[in-house]
């Protein structure tokens, strides 16, 4: 036999051979020796386990479709409450006995009224009047924690124009807005918190609103102490966005700041075929509109979103005369205080620039004495979570929706200054029945199987609520 000299390269390579295996052997011992709540190659339960490098929403909300716990248990059984005939049966009764005797902001006095029997049936204890109309009830053992629960309750001056049996009887007058739902779903949610309250580790405030179209009704209601103690509020509105019962929303700005201007300006009027005599108001005018567009477009990030928008322009009468003077007026939104702010400068400089340029003076009105101005509605992050888990569980982690911003606006930012909030959307779109509409439109109308999904999200938010910053405070 013919044998070969062992050299040091020979050794080095059996070395490093043997140290491969060696660790292959104890790579395989640990991933056998793991536990995992799931098989290797379950895709949603290693990102459950481990988190998903992607950001999905699995990781960034901490909830998986399917999870069960005692939460979870809490939660279905108060979707079965709120969905027991008798109480679908009652949700509809009371929508329909709002929608039919629709009131306006501040004059919501038999809306109110209804409200207050309701309760009274229920005996749940509440505080009344607030904010005119407003009614503050309280369910639980009167200790904190306490977290609100607001509805709406004012219509809007628009005649109704769907034919169906239970059209409004106030002539003018509609709930365009869902506010009846609102009501309905909040009564709702405390039938079920009344029925639950023994499991309640704290208070629940409910807020029955008056005037959210105008007056800003939410406003009042913290003035006269309806958020006293609150550490968190919740609020929802129905959207012919999404289909019936689907959640939407988002944290962060969810709607925008909103302000409202109007300017007069004033020249000097005469006889339209010699200018030279006359100071023309209309060409200040419309030198002011021109320019108010370039506050977006030139001076506006343009990933910071804003709106200016002139909607009124009046002045004049007769064709051959220049008018004294004209009125411009319009709305102007943005998604931050300091955005929304310098618009409100820029657009009075502009105007009273302009009006100078032309040998014109000019007034600008803001109405800020009479509370026109709302900030923008944000989502606290945390609680925006909160109301994520409880719609996994109440309608299922697929019927959630992160929603994108939107440019209109909600006196519920009010509360939102003052305590952790979260403002979401309820759908009740459905083609079938005609529930298409926008609203403020005279043909909205209502998915009426929304009411006990709502119910029980302000059920369930509110419980859990209580229970999660219970516990947080024991251990603390």
């Amino acid at each position: 036999m013919d044998y070969k000299t062992v050299t040091w390269m020979d050794c080095c390579r059996v070395f490093i051979l043997m140290w491969v295996l060696f660790n292959m052997v104890s790579m395989i011992g640990c991933a056998s020796n793991c536990e995992m709540d799931c098989p290797l190659g379950d895709v949603e339960s290693l990102i459950n386990n481990f988190g998903d490098p992607y950001g999905t929403p699995i990781d960034h909300f901490g909830v998986a479709e399917g999870t069960r716990g005692v939460e979870s248990v809490a939660a279905q059984e108060i979707v079965e409450l709120a969905n027991l005939p008798e109480n679908v049966d009652w949700l509809k009764s009371i929508r329909r006995r709002i929608h039919e005797h629709p009131e306006l902001a501040y004059e919501e006095f038999e809306t109110s009224k209804l409200i207050r029997q309701e309760l009274d049936r229920m005996n749940i204890s509440y505080r009344y009047p607030v904010a005119r109309t407003g009614v503050v009830a309280s369910i639980g053992n009167g200790n904190p924690p306490f977290v609100a629960l607001r509805a709406d309750m004012d219509a809007l001056p628009i005649q109704e124009a769907v034919e169906w049996e239970h059209k409004s009887k106030s002539p003018g007058k509609m709930h365009a807005c869902g506010h009846d739902a609102h009501v309905t779903m909040l009564l709702g949610g405390a039938k079920i918190l009344h029925q639950r309250q023994h499991l309640l580790q704290g208070t629940v405030i409910l807020l029955f609103q008056p005037a959210e179209e105008s007056g800003v009704g939410s406003k009042r209601m913290i003035e006269e102490g309806a958020l006293e103690n609150v550490e968190g509020i919740f609020a929802m509105h129905v959207s012919s966005d999404y289909p019936t019962s689907v959640i939407g929303s988002k944290p962060g700005p969810l709607l925008a700041g909103c302000g409202f201007f109007k300017a007069v300006i004033t020249g000097k009027g005469g006889h339209a075929a010699i200018p030279q005599h006359s100071i023309d108001p209309i060409l200040a005018g419309s030198a002011s509109v021109v320019s108010l567009q370039h506050l977006v477009s030139r001076e506006a990030n343009p990933l910071d979103s804003q709106v200016v928008s002139v909607a009124a322009f009046n002045g004049g009468g007769a064709l051959n005369v220049i008018p004294d003077s004209v009125t411009i007026g319009g709305t102007f939104r943005a998604f931050s205080n300091d955005s929304f702010y310098k618009l409100r400068q820029r657009i009075e400089e502009v105007i009273l620039g302009q009006a100078a340029v032309h040998r014109c003076t000019a007034v600008v009105d803001f109405f800020e004495k009479e509370d026109q101005f709302y900030p923008p509605t944000f989502n606290d992050k945390d609680m925006h979570k909160h109301v994520h888990r409880v719609a996994a569980d109440v309608v299922g982690l697929h019927n959630f929706k992160i929603v994108p911003p939107m440019m209109g606006a909600e006196d519920f930012a009010f509360y939102t200054e003052v305590t952790p909030a979260a403002f979401f959307y309820i759908g009740m779109r459905n083609e079938a029945i005609g529930s298409i509409h926008s609203g403020h439109s005279p043909y909205f109308m209502i998915d009426e199987n929304v009411l006990p999904t709502g119910a029980a999200m302000h059920a369930a938010i509110a419980e859990r609520f209580l229970n999660e910053h219970k516990s947080r405070t024991t251990k603390l």
